[in-house]
């Protein structure tokens, strides 16, 4: 092994400074967060902020808002307080009622009414008739006397005014048969007798006059064609006499409620003279009681419906007939400033649009207008809507009936199942509410991406889309102002007064969050709940203000609950399960990093990647892909290791071999290209048969051209390899090899940058194939000589040379397959 390996190491290795980025708390000017001011606006969102504010001023009916970016960014919360401070600049909406329509009944009447006015209708309206209409001095039912005395003497001749008060119209044409068969003085003494035995005062006296009158002494007259033909005479006029009667009673009845109800409404009128819509719904409302004033008569004591009443089949009680003079406020500003800002939390078709409710009667379900209620779209109606994409778009037909409402710009409430079609009954078809309100969708950005793509009215209605950012730049001035918002963020969880130094300390693990040392993580929901369990830790300890060590002991206790299965892993590589070199030398296999994300929680963990190389002409075979236990990002990666072989040793000549690439003990998916210079490092360890340092672990991935490129997790990748070697003892050969373009991320923990000061540990970047070939083998990889062939004693010539001898191989290899790859190669040269 050549000396050259370790001049090279110590260009490459990472000095401890390089590894950390701390928050000087000297630069922090306060005591705690006491003395600190909250944020004013919200950290690192001006895209988004600009974006809300673009949306809420652009009053054109297609500029709805799309708020997007990941979970615990705050975005409720910003646009809420966006929203409220456009809200109160705005004047509040009008009410909006239902009331009967007197024409067409199944299709309610909407009222609009001044703010806040619609409570007062609604009282107004209560209390108008039931006291004055249904009360005494109101009886318009005139006496039977009275009655009796408006019939033609004909009827009372023959006694049969009382007998029609007993029985129905239909006897009538049953007694003229029995008159006309001989047999009517039978019918008379039955009803004679069955009078006689009633317990209806003055029934009795009838009873008698009716057999005198009749001259029925328990024989037939002895000419009954007189009195047969005079009783059919006068059963014919019994309708139009019938009739006579009740226009008189109607007549009666509507000039007493004229009177009546007439005042009462001309109150009114004078009330709600401003506003048209209600002056003519009063119009209806007295016509209609006009129309049924002989409803609102009330029975005698002891009575039921009247018989008159039930001749006209109107047996309805008089409180089903007040439901049509009701009013239903669907909604309300009373008191309300500014316009109003609604979270739908539950956002399903009935409660954005709202839903008609029905009510058992008489074992049937039935429902009228009082019984609709108002959705999210009514309450929000002149203001804004927020509601979540995921909660919409899993609530059936919810996101259509959304549309749908903004297409047509008013809302129609109508029931679930009729929606569906699956029923077809008769329902109410309320009149459609003018709908002015501007919707803000909260949800991924994959939800976003995929409604614009697969939902053309979308982008129609959805015009703007707030990006939130996940982190933001940590530059000059930036710790002051995440000082702030952990102040403001303090004071909303009402935690103790928050010492400089556990901000420093929270501002470092917001840079960690974000996995990079130049940026601050902006996910608000983490950084509170690590200060609210920090703060618990405070509670405990009696402490009055929050320190740096609560706030480590909250980030410890957040890894120690979350790290069971990394130390379970780590536990089966120790004793031998799961095979991990820390030590010594192998040729075709390295040390790779992989990451895990379980939850909140990510961890690093080494894997054995191997590579065999040997004659042929299959090129590079993934068996990860080969099982489909491969991605496609990690097939990609493999498959640029064949170009770079190609393009950097053998330009102008076929490879003529077939190398396999495993990850050893690997029995679950594999995705990304972060492991694809270690698989090289390992291929090219095998074609030129050289050892590579076990000790060493790599990460990045590469392209056609041996570029080492950056990957995400670089941290708790590096930190897993530490802890296994940590556990097995710190040799001071161990060590991690990380892409150039990694060096600014790195916030590890303080026993990675403890050790790596130490000597125990070592960090290497690199940009190179060829530099990490060094450190791992520690040989020069070395260039291209003036004739165009690398040093024989270099690394790179030992590859070059053992592709060339298996190429010379595959030509002279017999057989039709060997002619046919010479033929090719030949074509290729």
């Amino acid at each position: 092994m050549s000396t050259t390996g370790l001049s090279v190491a110590d260009a490459r290795r990472l000095a401890p400074s390089a590894l950390y980025r701390a928050c000087d708390p000297a630069g922090l000017p306060f005591e705690t967060t006491a003395d600190l001011e909250g944020a004013d606006e919200p950290l690192g969102q001006a895209r988004a902020v600009e974006a809300i504010g673009f949306a809420i001023g652009m009053q054109h009916r297609s500029y709805n808002l799309f708020a997007m970016g990941p979970e615990g960014l705050g975005r409720r919360t910003v646009v809420s307080r966006l929203l409220e401070q456009a809200a109160r600049a705005r004047s509040a909406p009008p009410d909006w009622c239902y009331v009967f329509n007197f024409r067409t009944p199944h299709r309610p009447s909407r009222l609009t009414l001044p703010t806040g006015r619609a409570p007062g209708l609604q009282r107004d309206m209560a209390r108008l008739l039931p006291a004055q209409v249904t009360g005494k001095p109101f009886l318009v039912a005139a006496p039977t006397q009275a009655i009796l005395d408006s019939w033609p003497q004909e009827a009372q001749k023959f006694g049969l005014t009382h007998l029609l008060d007993h029985i129905a119209f239909t006897t009538y044409r049953s007694l003229s048969k029995l008159l006309a068969s001989g047999h009517y003085h039978k019918l008379y003494l039955d009803e004679c007798h069955a009078l006689k035995d009633s317990h209806e005062p003055g029934l009795k006296a009838h009873a008698a006059r009716k057999k005198s009158i009749l001259g029925l002494t328990g024989t037939p007259p002895a000419q009954p064609n007189r009195l047969q033909q005079e009783l059919e005479s006068v059963i014919e006029k019994l309708p139009r006499w019938r009739r006579e009667v009740q226009r008189k009673l109607r007549e009666l009845n509507r000039q007493i409620t004229q009177g009546v109800v007439g005042s009462l409404i001309a109150e009114m009128r004078s009330a709600y003279a401003d506003l048209p819509q209600v002056l003519e719904h009063l119009s209806a409302v007295q016509d209609d009681v006009l129309d049924h004033a002989e409803f609102f008569q009330q029975p005698k004591e002891g009575e039921g419906v009247g018989p008159l009443a039930l001749m006209l089949g109107h047996a309805e009680p008089v409180q089903a007939l007040m439901a049509r003079y009701a009013v239903n406020v669907l909604v309300h500003h009373d008191g309300a400033q500014g316009a109003p800002v609604v979270f739908e939390d539950h956002p399903t078709h009935d409660n954005l649009v709202g839903r008609i409710e029905h009510e058992s009667r008489m074992g049937a379900l039935v429902t009228d207008f009082t019984l609709i209620k108002g959705g999210a779209l009514h309450r929000a109606n002149g203001g804004y809507l927020v509601v979540d994409a995921i909660k919409l778009l899993t609530q059936p037909l919810a996101w259509e009936a959304l549309k749908r409402a903004l297409r047509s710009r008013e809302i129609r409430t109508e029931p679930l199942a009729q929606a569906l079609s699956l029923i077809s009954t008769v329902s109410l078809e309320p009149e459609p509410i003018p709908l002015d309100v501007k919707v803000i969708v909260v949800g991924q950005r994959v939800i976003y991406h995929l409604l614009h793509a697969l939902d053309p009215e979308f982008s129609e209605l959805f015009k703007v889309v707030a990006d939130f950012d996940e982190d933001m730049r940590r530059e000059e001035g930036s710790d002051l102002r995440y000082a702030r918002l952990i102040a403001t963020l303090a004071r909303e969880n009402a935690v103790r007064p928050i010492e400089r130094a556990a901000v420093a300390r929270l501002i470092e693990h917001a840079s960690r969050g974000a996995g990079d040392a130049q940026r601050l993580s902006l996910s608000v929901a983490r950084l509170a709940d690590l200060m609210l369990e920090a703060n618990h830790l405070a509670d405990t300890q009696g402490n009055g203000v929050m320190t740096r060590a609560h706030v480590q002991g909250a980030i410890d206790g957040q890894t120690r609950r979350s790290a069971r299965i990394s130390d379970r892993l780590r536990e089966e590589t120790l004793r031998g399960r799961l095979l991990i070199d820390t030590a010594g030398e192998r040729t075709g296999q390295v040390n790779g990093l992989s990451v895990f994300q379980l939850g909140d929680h990510a961890f690093g963990s080494p894997a054995r990647i191997t590579a065999t190389v040997r004659l042929g002409a299959g090129g590079v075979v993934d068996i990860e892909r080969e099982t489909r236990l491969g991605g496609p990002i990690h097939a990609k990666g493999v498959l640029i290791l064949g170009g770079y072989l190609a393009g950097h040793y053998l330009p102008d000549r076929l490879l003529s071999l077939t190398a396999s690439l495993v990850f050893e003990q690997s029995y679950g998916g594999v995705e990304g290209d972060s492991a694809s210079s270690a698989e090289l490092y390992a291929l090219l360890s095998a074609i030129a048969r050289v050892p590579l340092r076990q000790s060493l672990a790599v990460t990045g991935s590469v392209n056609q051209h041996g570029d080492v490129q950056a990957v995400g997790g670089v941290n708790e990748k590096v930190e897993g390899f530490f802890r296994l070697c940590r556990d097995r003892g710190l040799t001071g050969d161990q060590g991690v090899i990380i892409p150039v373009a990694n060096r600014d991320s790195l916030m590890l923990d303080h026993a990675v940058v403890e050790a790596v000061g130490q000597g125990r540990f070592h960090l290497y970047a690199v940009d190179r194939i060829d530099q990490g070939l060094e450190l791992l083998t520690g040989w020069p990889a070395g260039r291209r000589e003036a004739g165009g062939r690398f040093a024989p004693d270099t690394l790179n010539g030992r590859i070059e040379a053992r592709l060339s001898h298996l190429a010379e191989r595959a030509r002279a290899a017999p057989g039709p397959e060997a002619g046919a790859r010479g033929q090719r190669g030949r074509a290729g040269r």
